[in-house]
C-alpha cells in the first residue's frame, strides 16, 4: 500500500513533495550503515590478521581501503537510490557525477597504496629512494589518468585532448627548459645514488651539510649550524661532491701532537695510547671495529710530531673525540712530565767589525 494512505489529508499537501525522497534517503542511510558495519568488523579483522605477519604491503593496502570504504558504500547505494527516485533532470547526469566521485576516491586510494609500497620498497631494497620528487611524479601520473577517465565518463573525447597536450607539452618544455633541467637533474641524482636523504655531503663550492630533500627543482642541504641551503638540481648534478655517509659512514680521525726532542719516545707512545684506549672505551661515537694507533711522523722545527688515529662512526663525531682526547692527553702529559714545546726559533746575528 502507498504511503499517502496513512497520512492525514491536512498534512498530505505539505508532505507529498517529500514522499518521493523517503525511499532514496532510507536506501542511502542503509548503505552508510552497511559501510560502517563492514569497516568495523571485516576491515578491523583484516587489520588484526595483517599485524600478526611481517608483511608491510598488506598493511598499506588495508589502511588505504579503510579510509574510503564507507564512502564507496555511500556512492553505491546512492546510485541505487537515484535509479529508484524521481529526481528532476536526467538520471544519467547523477550517475555520471557519482562515477566522477568514485574515480576520484579510487585515485586517492591508489595514490596511498603506490606511495606506501614505494616507501617499503625504498627501505628494503634501497634501489629507489622514496623522496618528494618520485612521490610528486607518482601523484601526477595517477590523478592524470583519473581525470582522463572522468572526462571519458562525461562523453568528452580524450583523443584530441591528448594530441593537444602533446603539442602543448613541446611548447611548454621549451619555455620551461631550466625547470625540466632541474627535474631530470634530481632524477639523475637519485638514480645514480650520489647522495640520498640523510647523507652528509661536501660540495666543490665549499657548502656542506645533511641532505634534507631532493625536490622537483631544488635539493635542500642543512648545515651543521642548522641553516638550509637550496641548490638547483641541475647545478648539483654537475658539481663535484664528497659523500661522508655513502656505503660506510665511519671515517678516520687523525690528531697531531708534538713533543720535545728531549722526550723518551717509547714512553710518549705508551702514555698517548693509554689515553687513546680510555677514550676508545668511554665514547660511544668511537668505532669499536678500529683500535687507536699512533704513528710518529716528522722532525719538526721545535718538536717531534706524531699522529694518533681514531675512527668515528659518523661525520661530526670527530669534534667530540678531539675535545675529549686533547683534554685528557694534556693532563696526562703534565703528570708524566712530558713537554709539549712552544715553537722555538734560534736567531744568530753576526756583526762584522771592520778595522
Amino acid at each position: 500500500m502507498e504511503l499517502e494512505n496513512y497520512i492525514p489529508a491536512n498534512l498530505l499537501a505539505w508532505v507529498k513533495p517529500f514522499i518521493g525522497f523517503v525511499e532514496p534517503i532510507i536506501t542511502i542511510f542503509l548503505g552508510i550503515v552497511l559501510g560502517l558495519f563492514f569497516k568495523k568488523f571485516l576491515i578491523s579483522r583484516l587489520k588484526s590478521l595483517s599485524e600478526k605477519n611481517n608483511w608491510q604491503s598488506d598493511d598499506v593496502v588495508i589502511n588505504a581501503i579503510d579510509s574510503v570504504i564507507v564512502f564507496w558504500f555511500f556512492l553505491a547505494f546512492s546510485s541505487m537510490a537515484i535509479g529508484n527516485s524521481d529526481l528532476p533532470g536526467p538520471e544519467d547526469i547523477y550517475q555520471k557525477i557519482i562515477s566522477a566521485f568514485l574515480i576520484i576516491s579510487i585515485s586517492f586510494t591508489a595514490s596511498k597504496i603506490v606511495l606506501g609500497l614505494l616507501d617499503i620498497w625504498s627501505q628494503t631494497n634501497k634501489s629507489l629512494p622514496s623522496t618528494g620528487i618520485f612521490k610528486g611524479l607518482t601523484n601526477v601520473a595517477i590523478f592524470s589518468i583519473g581525470i582522463l577517465f572522468i572526462l571519458q565518463s562525461f562523453g568528452i573525447s580524450i583523443t584530441p585532448l591528448i594530441t593537444a597536450l602533446g603539442v602543448g607539452g613541446l611548447a611548454v618544455s621549451l619555455a620551461l627548459k631550466d625547470t625540466l633541467s632541474d627535474l631530470f637533474g634530481g632524477i639523475n641524482i637519485l638514480l645514480s645514488k650520489t647522495m640520498q636523504e640523510g647523507d652528509y655531503v661536501q660540495l666543490d663550492n665549499g657548502y656542506q651539510g645533511y641532505v634534507e630533500n631532493v625536490g622537483w627543482r631544488y635539493t635542500t642541504i642543512r648545515e651543521r649550524a642548522n641553516n638550509i641551503i637550496s641548490i638547483p638540481n641541475s647545478v648539483l648534478s654537475g658539481s663535484i661532491s664528497k659523500n661522508f655517509s655513502s656505503m660506510d659512514s665511519a671515517f678516520r680521525v687523525p690528531i697531531q701532537i708534538g713533543v720535545s726532542y728531549d722526550s723518551d719516545l717509547d714512553h710518549v707512545e705508551k702514555v698517548a695510547l693509554e689515553v687513546a684506549n680510555e677514550i676508545y672505551e668511554e665514547l660511544d661515537c668511537v668505532s669499536k671495529s678500529y683500535k687507536p694507533v699512533i704513528r710518529f711522523r716528522e722532525f719538526a722545527d721545535s718538536s717531534i710530531n706524531f699522529f694518533i688515529y681514531f675512527q668515528g662512526k659518523n661525520f661530526g663525531d670527530h669534534n667530540t673525540i678531539l675535545n675529549s682526547y686533547i683534554k685528557k692527553l694534556h693532563k696526562k702529559f703534565k703528570e708524566e712530565k712530558i713537554d709539549i714545546p712552544y715553537p722555538i726559533r734560534t736567531l744568530i746575528h753576526q756583526n762584522e767589525i771592520k778595522d
